[in-house]
């Protein structure tokens, strides 16, 4: 017996103890989980949104933070799904003040160490799955299988038809099951930015109308829904447009080359910037077989790359940025000299220091560019060797900025 197999039953003792402990909460909610690679987080917050907006009480939790009633908790240093004891604990909380319903963002991790053993899900969606967590799960099958769990724990399962995982996840799911789509025959086949007005990136399509089949499942009418996704904001680090004057500056927490993909994709078509400006890494021991394929992602939709750190942990920062690199090579983007880095089209250079790879980003921008920060989104540690340092990638652009004296008013 491995170190992880130890680890997952102390969770799932853990995760009976807890059910005991808090009297088996989520028996008393009606609990939504949401899980996949990409979009849970924007998802789960507009299930929550909506839920609220049509006044219904309801609480939740995502890798943002954790909404318990009227009270904002945050979860953690780059965590999306707390553990057991905290989980059921934020379960009670929301019984206790009254919340009908808990919608709970759920990863991979948190359903293969049985985290979130004996939650009573009522709903479990899957948004997608595509390239993450391999240096956990280390087969993209057992990656899929993980995720199922949830599927297989809900009394009802929602899964995308579109998603290239579809056919494997629609074989694990045994139990009431039903599909949404936007390019496949679905039970759900709608185009909520064409039938609700809204100018929505492709991916966000999708987050969108995993929100509207689940709150729709619930008994919530078109108008309702509708009407109360026109008033959602993003959440913090979610494709943020943080700085607009002459020129944008977008923080996006995308860390997966699917991610990128959709985000880099989505502002080139959106706000056809002259030039995209892209500002990013790679967290260590997150899969390192991902790292070439950011870099091709950043090749084929930015224009000018800048490497940096993103929580390199105790590995060697320097070789994560050789690992992404080699994606860029590949697409015959010009490595140049930091110093004299002038951010001309099909080049990239490589600043370790976050902050300074900013700075130079700030440096080089002209009118109507965009530079593009991924990655880190919403978090606010960089994670250096054993320790958590503070970070705030808006909070540090928007200071630079200042300094800078390129800002037409103050904040």
């Amino acid at each position: 017996m491995n170190l992880q197999s130890i680890k997952n039953i102390y969770h799932f003792i853990l995760s009976f103890i807890a059910n005991i402990i808090y009297d088996f909460p989520s028996r008393k909610l009606i609990v939504v989980g949401v899980t996949g690679t990409d979009g849970k987080t924007t998802t789960s917050s507009l299930i929550y949104h909506i839920l609220n907006k049509v006044g219904k009480k309801a609480s939740v939790i995502t890798s943002v933070s954790a909404v318990i009633g009227n009270k904002t908790y945050d979860t953690g240093f780059h965590v999306t799904t707390p553990g057991p004891l905290t989980v059921q604990k934020y379960l009670k909380q929301a019984v206790d003040d009254g919340s009908e319903y808990f919608v709970l963002e759920t990863t991979s991790h948190a359903l293969d160490q049985y985290r979130v053993y004996g939650i009573n899900y009522a709903i479990g969606l899957l948004t997608n799955i595509t390239h993450e967590h391999l240096h956990y799960h280390k087969t993209y099958e057992k990656y899929v299988k993980a995720k199922a769990k949830l599927l297989k724990w809900s009394k009802l399962a929602l899964i995308n038809r579109d998603d290239k995982s579809y056919e494997i996840v629609h074989k694990l799911c045994h139990g009431n099951c039903k599909t949404y789509g936007l390019e496949y025959e679905a039970d759900y086949n709608i185009d909520i930015a064409k039938k609700n007005g809204l100018d929505l990136a492709q991916f966000n399509k999708y987050n969108y109308l995993g929100a509207y089949t689940v709150c729709h499942e619930l008994g919530l009418s078109d108008e309702e829904i509708f009407s109360a996704m026109k008033t959602f904001k993003l959440p913090k680090g979610r494709m943020e447009v943080i700085y607009t004057n002459g020129f944008k500056v977008i923080v996006d927490f995308a860390h997966t080359p699917n991610g990128l993909h959709e985000a880099l994709n989505a502002i080139k078509q959106l706000y056809k910037p002259l030039k995209i400006i892209h500002v990013f890494g790679a967290a260590a021991f997150r899969d390192d077989a991902k790292r070439p394929i950011m870099g091709d992602e950043s090749a084929s939709h930015a224009d000018t790359t800048i490497l940096t750190e993103e929580d390199y942990r105790t590995e060697d920062p320097n070789k994560i940025c050789r690992e992404i690199a080699a994606g860029l090579l590949k697409n015959k983007f010009r490595q140049e000299e930091s110093d004299s880095y002038n951010g001309n089209k099909k080049t990239f250079t490589v600043i370790i220091d976050r902050k300074k790879a900013i700075e130079k980003a700030l440096s080089i921008v002209k009118s109507n560019d965009v530079i593009v920060l991924t990655g880190k989104g919403h978090e606010q540690s960089l994670c250096r060797g054993t320790k958590e340092y503070p970070w705030d990638d808006k909070k540090t652009v928007l200071e630079i900025i200042r300094k800078l004296r390129v800002m037409s008013y103050e904040f």
